[in-house]
Order: structure tokens, then C-alpha cells, then sequence
């Protein structure tokens, strides 16, 4: 009997833009942090207002951490003469789990400006991105032109895309989010392609203790990658303490106008 592999090919093209973003992130320095978020706020918000995405919340709160963390806010390049930059708006990517032509892949997307978004605005941006067709939708034609495109090229053309300053923050956002809360994960560690990348987890019953008592509530693991050329431990402890705190006390002040 063979003991050889039944298949050798080619990568699928649909998996080239994948592979092209992991060669580009390994400039990256990952360090990994994480918390157990009560999510008590959150269930209770959404079960009023039509089960809005996890990730939605997570987009809304994190963007409103980022804007007080101009520091976090930021990209870096370079190994010689390194630059970086701070960015005005705080841009969120989130990634989604999609088949194309057959090939099961992951993509992602930005939304610009969520410094200034009310929750229900994301929510309409996450659904039109998570219900829509990606082979037609047009804010994929750049990642179907690198399914495309011959290997070397599709390299060249994402590097000219995504490496200037200028530009990162509209290719890779100001911080990241993905999210595997679908399945039966607690918690992982992604590196996303900006300063920060918050992974989510499932939300499952645990025991909490509140004031003194012991209780069942529903709980999140939380994940959160930086980039220490770009930050220091104490500044991702910072956002990632202030964004549990957000998500425990959830208010949409949207609904208080």
C-alpha cells in the first residue's frame, strides 16, 4: 500500500489573498492577552433589539476604546528607519467565514469610522457584508482581482496596496476582530493585521461571583493580540481592561436620545 500523499497540486486560487496577508503580518511582534467578559449586558441588550451580531458589539465598544487610546490607534513599518503612524478615525475589520467557487475561505472587510457609528449603523454594515455574495459584492473586486492574478503579481500588487502608512489603515484597519464564537471555541489568538485583534470566543453559562455571591452567567472569552513595536503590555492591558469593563456595563446611547 502507498503511504505517499493521494494529492499534490496547486493552492486553490481562492486561498491566495490568505496566504499573500500571512507573508505580509509576519513583520508583526504578537503578544497575547486575554480576559472572561460577563456578557450579562450584552444578552440582555440584544435580546430587545433583534439579536444583533456579537461582533457588532464588539466593533461598537472596541472602536470607542480605540478612540481614547490614540497610542493603540496606529501602524508601524519598517526595520531600519521605522515609522509610525496615528490615525484620526478608527477603522474596525472584521472577517467572515464564506465559500467561493467552491473553496471555503476566510475574507475580511473595514468599516471606516466607527468612532462615530451608532450600534445600529454597524449592525447594518455587518449584515450587508455577512448576507451579501462576495463573488459580486463590489468591496471584494481587490480580493477577486488576487484570486486572479498569477502568484508573483497578486504578491506584488497586495504589498503595494497594503505596506504604506497611508494606506494601511483603510487595508488592514486600525484594530481588528474575528470571531469563532459560532463553534465551540473559548478563546484563540489571531493576528489580525493592525495594532490590536480582538478574538471572540463562545458565550457559555459559568459561575461569576457578584458582590460576594456566587452566580451562573452567560460568559466570553476575550483575546487580545498588539504589536509591541507599536505598544507596550501596560497600553494593551489598558484597552483590553477598558473594553471588558464597556461590554460588563453595555448602555447603547443611541437609545437614550
Amino acid at each position: 500500500m502507498s503511504s505517499g500523499p493521494g494529492r499534490i497540486g496547486p493552492v486553490a486560487r481562492e486561498r491566495r489573498p490568505t496566504l499573500h496577508f500571512l507573508r505580509e503580518v509576519r513583520a508583526i511582534s504578537p503578544v497575547f492577552l486575554d480576559t472572561e467578559v460577563d456578557m450579562t449586558a450584552v444578552v440582555g441588550h440584544r435580546e430587545t433589539v433583534h439579536k444583533y451580531s456579537v461582533v457588532s458589539y464588539v466593533l461598537f465598544t472596541a472602536a470607542r476604546v480605540l478612540a481614547a487610546h490614540p497610542e493603540a490607534n496606529a501602524a508601524m513599518r519598517g526595520r531600519r528607519l521605522p515609522r509610525v503612524a496615528h490615525y484620526p478615525s478608527v477603522n474596525g475589520k472584521f472577517t467572515l467565514d464564506r465559500t467561493m467557487n467552491g473553496q471555503r475561505v476566510v475574507i475580511s472587510t473595514v468599516l471606516p469610522d466607527l468612532q462615530r457609528a451608532t450600534l445600529a449603523e454597524i449592525q447594518q454594515r455587518v449584515e450587508h457584508f455577512r448576507d451579501g455574495d462576495p463573488a459580486v459584492l463590489p468591496e471584494f473586486a481587490p480580493t477577486r482581482l488576487l484570486q486572479r492574478l498569477p502568484w508573483p503579481l497578486g504578491g506584488l500588487l497586495f504589498r503595494l496596496g497594503v505596506r504604506p502608512l497611508s494606506r494601511r489603515a483603510r487595508a488592514f484597519g486600525t484594530f481588528a476582530v474575528t470571531s469563532l464564537g459560532h463553534r465551540p471555541v473559548d478563546g484563540f489568538y489571531s493576528v489580525g493585521g493592525a495594532t490590536i485583534t480582538l478574538g471572540l470566543g463562545r458565550i457559555t453559562e459559568r459561575p461569576v461571583v457578584r458582590a460576594g455571591q456566587l452566580a451562573i452567567a452567560p460568559v466570553m472569552r476575550l483575546s487580545l493580540t498588539f504589536d509591541h513595536r507599536v505598544i507596550d503590555g501596560a497600553e494593551g492591558a489598558d484597552v483590553l481592561g477598558e473594553l471588558k469593563g464597556a461590554l460588563e456595563g453595555f448602555t447603547d446611547p443611541g437609545e437614550e436620545t
